[in-house]
């Protein structure tokens, strides 16, 4: 079976501190200590030169063994409801998408 992909992208409002941003990306990175269902985990900052990115500057990709896992043992798993209540107040819209790698 192949991997799920969770693609997680944030725009954050232009009056974001920081250091809160800062704290959040922190908090994710956290996360797969956190959540052993999490097989693999990447992020980083929007580096494209094609002025497409819509204003996402933080990318996050988290990988699971299936769609199952993600519901079962992640989306509702305290530790990652904990991350979501940190995300008030600075986001201005978030991306989600997933896909099974093929």
């Amino acid at each position: 079976m192949s991997s799920y992909r969770h693609i997680v992208m944030f725009k954050f409002k232009g009056d974001a501190p920081a250091a809160k941003v800062q704290g959040i990306v922190d908090a994710f990175k956290a996360l797969p200590g956190k959540l052993p269902a999490i097989q693999a985990f990447e992020c980083g900052t929007n580096v494209s030169p094609e002025g497409l990115d819509q204003g996402f500057t933080h990318i996050f990709t988290v990988t699971f063994a299936s769609k199952e896992v993600l519901e079962k043992q992640y989306l509702h798993e305290p530790a990652h409801q904990e991350f979501v209540a940190l995300l008030g107040g600075v986001l201005d819209k978030v991306l989600v998408v997933d896909y099974v790698a093929g």
